[in-house]
């Protein structure tokens, strides 16, 4: 479950850095509406990382799988669709939110399955 931990802290890492990109290198480049959407794959990215740091502690692998295929799908999703305003990517962000339900649910799960 290391790889797991080591995969949350590299993905806390890059919300941050989304998260000020978003704070100091979009500010002049992006429309208001834009920006918040930037954030909120930023918001949701750090949400995810944390989720599959614990994950990786409890451990149930299939939950940290998932919430990382959430944050590449619907925090990634967001990213395009705010630098580029794409509105192909409208597509994939339900998948990766749905992504993020389907890990909660699995960790619910992974709780019942024995002792921690």
């Amino acid at each position: 479950m290391r790889i797991w931990l080591f995969i949350a802290a590299i993905m806390g890492a890059t919300a941050v850095l989304c998260g000020a990109f978003a704070a100091h290198g979009l500010q002049t480049r992006l429309d208001a509406q834009a920006r918040e959407v930037f954030e909120t794959g930023a918001r949701y990215h750090m949400y995810h990382a944390l989720a599959i740091a614990l994950a990786a502690l409890v451990p149930a692998r299939a939950a940290a799988a998932t919430f990382l295929g959430g944050i590449v799908l619907f925090s990634g999703s967001l990213y395009v669709l705010a630098l580029t305003g794409s509105h192909l990517m409208v597509w994939i962000t339900p998948v990766g939110g749905l992504c993020f339900i389907a890990g909660w649910v699995l960790l619910a799960w992974t709780s019942f399955q024995g002792p921690i």
